[in-house]
Order: structure tokens, then C-alpha cells, then sequence
């Protein structure tokens, strides 16, 4: 049944994009050119227009299928759905208008064409979140629920059945459970493993999740076998769950199936590339906007105290590739840039390098390596090669961090994790800023650091 109204549910959204796509063009026209009173001699409801926008719209829910946005969003965050929808909207529009340049449609602005983009993606975007909103609804109401039978009592299934009852919009529902023991946290015991096969026989079973401990993995072969014979998916949470990333990524050499534990977001190119595009236009205009500023710092560094204006120290970087990060000195020339410490009362810095380091100007020249391709606007910080060295050796998965560019601000940054704080607790930010990475959270992030996150509170212990 879930599947028969997953079908019917994805003709309809397939037919409503393309419908909401289509009114998009109309409505772009006549904002354009009846409420902002352009001037053209062209029928964009005529033959020609019509035809190119219903290839458009053909295109357009073509390229939604082939970025999975009509898969199911039980697991889906909204974000997640809403960039690709962006992104494929952008290519799409992009096509649009190199179709009008070839056929010299003149006639058509380029604003028009931008607000058939704006109005196109906002009303999908719209349309998405609203049925995301309902079927929450519904599903909270006991409605298009899926029925799981879990096989295993151990901790394992403990932990899923507790995420299934924390996240009742995503319309799980746990019939009970298959084990030889008896775990009363797990509801209703249907029965001891070899009697699986006459379970999902009895029972109308959407999916059977394997959740089973390591001293019952023997019984798998038996277990899928018997959902194979009764028609009914599964799913499996093995033993090393924990070490799972979010998106984990699956390669395949002849028989054997190989699970990539260092899988993240960003290693689809093109959410990399979205990422690298934004570095670039937003770097690019902060330092437009910010070159007086920066002047005057250089101003104020070089008449503090006799030296350089930049301080220049190697940092580890993407991939553990070493790079000169650049930022306003803020201490006099001294001996321990490699290693040294800084405290709140450092002697060595200077009253005017106080200020821009409580501030964080110091760190504006950073967008230098930003635009350069070395860091990222949001990313773990970057530390010296010394501390590399050092805390590789105590602090398990410290080097996962330098599988994306290090950045001018963070998800630690942002919770406070900066100056004397745990290393232990930055990386695990880290870590969950890795593996949960979105543009959306990119955003979020620069937006709270402007808002008051650049603020350097820093006591006694290493200045990142």
C-alpha cells in the first residue's frame, strides 16, 4: 500500500511542478510588463513560447527525477530538498536563456527571465514544504504510517526504537519485535528468530530491520532469507553503527561491497562546487566592502609597533597540505609564532593588536586565502603543523578534519569553542559540521558570527 501511494504521490508532484513552472513564465511576464510597464511587441502566451516552456517544464521535472527530489522524504531534511530544487532551477534557467538568445528573442529581458527563476523555485519550493508539512501531519495522526518488525532486543534496537518515538513525523511504526530473549523496552515480543518466516506471513510487514548484536550475526543468511521468500524489504544496522557517517557512501569490487566510513556531503562535486561558488562571490565582496577597513588596520599595525603588517604561519589545510594563512599582526616580533601560546594579558601584545584581535579583525586578511582556494568562509580552523602533530597522536579522528578546506569561522566558533576550551569538543563539532553539512548551514553560521560570533573571548591557552 505505501508503495502504491508513493507512485501515485510522485505523478502528482511530477504534474504539479510542472504545472507551478509553467504559471511561473505567465506570472514573471506580467510582473514585468504590465505591473513594472515594459514595452513589448511580442505574444509570450503565443505557439512558439508555449512550446519552449512546455520543453522547459519537461526538462525541468526530468532533471527533479534525476536528483532524486521524488524519492521518499521520510529520511529527507527540508534543506536537503531545497537546494537541488535551487540548483537545478539555475542550470535550467541558464538553458532557457541560452535557447532565447539562439532563436534572437530579443524581446525577452533579462529581468523577466530572473524573475521567472525567483517565482519558479519559490512556488516548488513552497509546494515541497507544504506537502512535507501535511504528511507530518498526517503520519503524527496515525495516517500513512510504516509498519517495521525489528529482529534483535540488544542495544542496537534499543537505540532505534527510541529514534523512531523522537521523530513521529516520519511515520515509523514498530509492530514488535523478533529475538529468542525478551527486552519489555521494546514493546511486543512476536516471537523466538526461527519463527520469522510464519511472522511476516501472519503480518502485513513494510520492512524488517535487522538490529542484531554481535554474537547473533551468524543468524543473518536465515533472516534475510525468510524476507526474501516473504517479499518484504530490509534494512540493516550493523554492529559498527557508530562509525557510520550520515552519507555514507557504498562502492562495489566484484563480489564485495565496501562502505566508505570517511564519506561526506562534500564529496558530491556538486555540492562542493556550490560550496567553493559561494567562498568565491562571498570573499570576493567582503573585500570590497572591507577594503578601508582593512587599510586602516594595516595603518594601525604599522604605526603599533615596528614590523610587518601581515603575520604569516604555516597551517595545515584540505587534505593535510601545508599553506601561509595570513592575518594582521597583533604582537611584536617575536620567537614562538610556530608553537607559542597566547593568553589575555600576552606582554607581547600590543594595545592596538588587543583590539582587533578581541574583535577578530585580525582575521580579515584570511579572506585572501579564501579567494585563493586554501580555506573556506566556514570550516574547522586551521591549526599549526606542531598542534597537528600533537593532537593526531591523543584524539581519535583529529585528522578527519582535514578532509574539507579549514575556515575564517565555525560550528565551534559559533557554540563558543574557541580560545581555552576542550580540543575534544572542537573536533566533535567539527566532526558533526562534516558529516552534516548543508549550504543552508554554511549560512546559518556566517550569519550568527556577524551577529556577535566574531567576538574573541579568548582566556590563556592557543589563539586559533
Amino acid at each position: 500500500m505505501i508503495k502504491q501511494n508513493q507512485k501515485w504521490l510522485n505523478l502528482l508532484n511530477l504534474l504539479s511542478d510542472a504545472l507551478l513552472t509553467f504559471l511561473s513564465w505567465f506570472l514573471a511576464c506580467w510582473i514585468r510588463y504590465d505591473l513594472m510597464k515594459g514595452t513589448v511587441n511580442v505574444d509570450f502566451a503565443g505557439s512558439k513560447y508555449v512550446l519552449i516552456l512546455t520543453a522547459y517544464c519537461l526538462c525541468i521535472v526530468v532533471f527533479y527525477y534525476m536528483l532524486q527530489i521524488y524519492s521518499p522524504k521520510r529520511y529527507k531534511r527540508a534543506g536537503n530538498e531545497a537546494m537541488p530544487i535551487l540548483f537545478a532551477n539555475a542550470v535550467c534557467t541558464l538553458a532557457l536563456t541560452a535557447v532565447f538568445y539562439l532563436i534572437r528573442s530579443v524581446d525577452v529581458s533579462r529581468l523577466a527571465i530572473f524573475q521567472f527563476y525567483l517565482i519558479s523555485s519559490g512556488l516548488v519550493v513552497l509546494k515541497h514544504l507544504a506537502e512535507r508539512v501535511f504528511l507530518h501531519f498526517i503520519r503524527r495522526s496515525g495516517f500513512n504510517l510504516k509498519h517495521i518488525v525489528v529482529v534483535g532486543c540488544g542495544n542496537l534496537a534499543q537505540q532505534y526504537a527510541k529514534n523512531v518515538s523522537e521523530n513521529p513525523q516520519m511515520g515509523f511504526c514498530i509492530d514488535g519485535y523478533v529475538s529468542d530473549r525478551t527486552n519489555a523496552a521494546l514493546g511486543e515480543k512476536l516471537g523466538p528468530y526461527e519463527n520469522l518466516g510464519r511472522i511476516l506471513q501472519e503480518r502485513d510487514v513494510d520492512e524488517l530491520v535487522i538490529a542484531l548484536d554481535a554474537n547473533n550475526e551468524q543468524l543473518m543468511k536465515q533472516i534475510i532469507y525468510a524476507a526474501n521468500k516473504e517479499g518484504v524489504r530490509v534494512s540493516i544496522i550493523p554492529t559498527y553503527n557508530s562509525f557510520i557517517p550520515m552519507n555514507p557512501s557504498i562502492d562495489v569490487i566484484g563480489d564485495s561491497s565496501l562502505i566508505d566510513l570517511s564519506a561526506c556531503p562534500l564529496d558530491n562535486i556538486v555540492m562542493a562546487g556550490l560550496k567553493r561558488l559561494m567562498d568565491i562571490l562571498g570573499s570576493s565582496l567582503a573585500l570590497l566592502l572591507l577594503s578601508p577597513v582593512m587599510v586602516a588596520v594595516a595603518i594601525g599595525v604599522k604605526l603599533s609597533s615596528p614590523g610587518p603588517v601581515f603575520f604569516v604561519q604555516e597551517r595545515v589545510g584540505r587534505n593535510k597540505k601545508i599553506f601561509k594563512m595570513l592575518k594582521f599582526r597583533s604582537m611584536r616580533m617575536n620567537n614562538r609564532q610556530e608553537t607559542g601560546w597566547s593568553t589575555a594579558a600576552d606582554p607581547r601584545k600590543t594595545a592596538f593588536g588587543s583590539f582587533i584581535r578581541k574583535t577578530s579583525i585580525d582575521e580579515l586578511p584570511q579572506l585572501f586565502n579564501v579567494l585563493f582556494g586554501q580555506m573556506s568562509l566556514v570550516g574547522p580552523r586551521p591549526e599549526v603543523p606542531y598542534h597537528v602533530n600533537h593532537f593526531k597522536e591523543e584524539i581519535p579522528q583529529y585528522l578527519v578534519r582535514q578532509q574539507v578546506r579549514p575556515g575564517m569561522t565555525g560550528w565551534a566558533q559559533i557554540n563558543g569553542l574557541r580560545g581555552d576550551t576542550s580540543i575534544e569538543e572542537r573536533v566533535r563539532y567539527d566532526l558533526w559540521y562534516i558529516n552534516h553539512w548543508t549550504l543552508r548551514l554554511d549560512v546559518e553560521i556566517l550569519l550568527k558570527t556577524a551577529l556577535g560570533g566574531f567576538m574573541n573571548q579568548e582566556k590563556v591557552g592557543i589563539r586559533r
